[in-house]
């Protein structure tokens, strides 16, 4: 748990020492309390008094009351600060960890777990922040010096007090390893219960329409019963501590007056009177030891559940990355993206300010790390092989794939080639590997085997930013953001609402989505909700297309990115495409025959391997698997016309 305190920023630090500061101060002002009550009480006590005697300790008692409060309030002020930014930080860390990661990091860690990981986790360790700045700073300073003051007096109540430590230690120590595994087993099953609920929402119209209600309330019912008897338990030990320490403080002041009686009784008439104030002094020192435990013992109450919560949250941000920048194409991706590096970094800085958090350090680390690598790479330039010209397209040298840790290839010796201006279409049953092997030119996956060339260079070998660019990516599920029509469009870009409205139209228009758009009350403006969910498949996906379009690439890939279309706009939107990127590669995924017949070369999959590549005519004539699929969807006569 302890490295999670590495991401604390010197400005955090800088905090720390302020709260360190005042604590000392708090704790000072508090422990000089029992020392003008006891010149209090030998006054009163004494055969001579006046009562501006009495009134001047009583000033200082107040003057001690109120600056410890306002230390309290200066303490809590800047533990405040230091918390809420922490957990900022460490929100922003895992959520720019997350994006870099790719699908097989993905696959390690589930959506619900990211989710669980990246909110309740991080409140856990905020809360451990907010406890321990105040408690395991003030409580250990408290209780040494408290025990400093009355070293001196009598063994029989040193040895009291002693004796009531050691019980309440070990009952927290005891209390600690008893709920402890039970604190592991609450974030797991507040996983469980978070990836349940999705279901459940994400569900929700299917659940219904299948009268599926009763059963996933049944799984609900018995995630979060399990989940509640953890933290019943978990809560009803913690709860035995307050009352336990409560009878222990108020049994060891019983037992200090108790011994007080008798040494009093026991003393000589002269010396009375200063056994008496020692045992005022004392109870309210040993009192201060006690209750030094006590909040120690609340920091034991969080400190568990935040230990398992900060290994949780190491595990994401200390998670391997296994798709990284290649070392070539860096030169060209920097010219490629330098201006829009330039806005990002004022675009980091500006943000920075106005939301007043300390990220400034961390965002210029980035930068001087891009730099170095970029300069690293320009060092080099001369001894790189010599990049391929622009119209290379994309190749595929005997490709092979399989997942990680799986026993199986999924693809293999996949080779084709894709030239400029060419439409490629895939085909095959589901479970083929069309997508797996699409995937594989924006590096959501890297090949096992072989090699993926996009202009004469391996992607391995090339930046992110540089593939990223050259693609405009539709998924097999269209995915839209919260936001505006405008925005989904325009996604990526870092002022959406400054884009050319020209070409966002030309791109509705191509992808058949501008009749819908322009329909909705506020056109372009119009809201999304997340994930689309207030509007059809079909509209859905003509506008993921329009996104695509919009960006002008070099390779469009559609993986099955037209089966929510009528076969109307399915031809009308291909005969588009056709005409406005005809300079562009096109790789479709499909199962529709008619969405395909058209393509330049069309591969038919079946279980990972090539089996026939083609035209349509040729496939028709040549490849058993491609005619199965034809007859299946059309009649001879359809198919011979088609």
């Amino acid at each position: 748990m302890i490295k999670i305190f590495n991401y604390l920023t010197r400005q955090n630090w800088f905090f720390i020492a302020i709260i360190s500061c005042f604590i000392v101060v708090q704790v000072w002002l508090d422990l000089k309390l029992p020392e003008y009550l006891a010149d209090i009480t030998q006054l009163v006590q004494g055969s001579a008094h006046s009562l501006h005697e009495l009134w001047e300790p009583a000033l200082y008692m107040m003057l001690c009351a109120v600056g410890s409060a306002l230390a309290a309030v200066i303490v809590g002020y800047f533990v405040a600060r230091t918390a809420s930014s922490f957990a900022a930080r460490l929100r922003e860390l895992v959520f720019h960890k997350v994006s870099a990661f790719s699908m097989n990091e993905l696959n390690q860690f589930s959506t619900a777990s990211l989710i669980t990981r990246s909110t309740n986790d991080i409140t856990q360790i905020q809360t451990l922040v907010v406890t321990g700045l105040q408690i395991l700073l003030k409580s250990p300073l408290l209780a040494t010096w408290a025990i400093i003051k009355i070293a001196d007096k009598s063994w029989q109540w040193t040895t009291t007090t002693a004796i009531a430590v050691v019980l309440l230690i070990s009952l927290i120590a005891f209390i600690i390893v008893l709920v402890m595994p039970k604190f592991k087993l609450v974030q797991a099953l507040t996983d469980n219960l978070n990836k349940v609920t999705r279901e459940n929402l994400i569900g929700m119209r299917v659940i219904r329409a299948y009268n599926a209600e009763a059963p996933q309330q049944a799984k609900f019912d018995a995630v979060n019963e399990q989940l509640t008897a953890v933290n019943l338990f978990t809560t009803r030990a913690m709860t035995v501590m307050m009352p336990v320490i409560s009878l222990m403080m108020s049994g060891l002041t019983l037992a200090i007056y108790w011994i007080g009686a008798y040494l009093i009784d026991e003393a000589q008439a002269a010396i009375r009177l200063q056994l008496f104030t020692d045992m005022i002094i004392f109870s309210s020192y040993a009192m201060q030891v006690v209750m030094s435990f006590m909040m120690l013992s609340m920091v034991f109450i969080v400190m568990p559940r935040a230990a398992v919560s900060a290994k949780r949250i190491m595990e994401v941000l200390q998670a391997k990355i296994s798709i990284r920048d290649g070392s070539n194409g860096a030169e060209d991706s920097r010219e490629v993206a330098g201006q829009e590096q330039q806005q990002g970094q004022e675009h980091e800085k500006r943000e920075v300010k106005v939301k007043g958090r300390d990220y400034i350090d961390e965002a210029e680390r980035r930068l001087d790390d891009r730099d170095a690598r970029d300069n690293k790479v320009k060092e080099k330039q001369d001894t790189e092989v010599p990049r391929a010209s622009a119209g290379a397209g994309i190749q595929f040298r005997n490709v092979s794939f399989k997942y990680p840790d799986a026993g199986d290839y999924v693809l293999r010796n996949i080779s084709f080639t894709a030239k400029k201006g060419e439409t490629v279409a895939i085909i095959g049953a589901t479970g083929s590997g069309k997508t797996t092997l699409v995937n594989l030119i924006p590096r959501l996956y890297d090949a096992t085997d072989g090699q993926v060339l996009v202009d004469g260079v391996d992607v391995k070998q090339m930046s992110l930013h540089e593939v990223h660019h050259k693609i405009g990516y539709v998924s097999q599920k269209p995915v839209l953001f919260s936001g505006t029509v405008a925005a989904n469009i325009a996604f990526g870009e870092q002022e959406p609402s400054n884009s050319n409205t020209d070409h966002m139209q030309n791109a509705l228009e191509i992808a058949q989505a501008k009749d819908f758009v322009d329909k909705l009350e506020h056109k372009q403006q119009a809201a999304v909700a997340q994930g689309g969910s207030n509007l059809s498949g079909g509209q859905k996906q003509r506008l993921a297309i329009a996104r695509a379009i919009y960006r002008q690439p070099d390779i469009y890939i559609f993986d099955d990115s037209f089966s929510a279309l009528d076969y109307r706009t399915d031809r009308q939107l291909r005969q588009r495409l056709k005409q406005e990127t005809a300079n562009s590669i096109k790789i479709i995924v499909a199962q529709r025959i008619t969405t395909i017949k058209d393509a330049d070369l069309i591969l038919v999959l079946e279980k990972g391997e090539l089996v026939g590549t083609g035209t349509y005519e040729q496939l028709l004539h040549s490849c058993e698997v491609f005619q199965e699929i034809a007859y299946s969807q059309l009649t001879k006569e359809e198919v011979a016309h088609a």
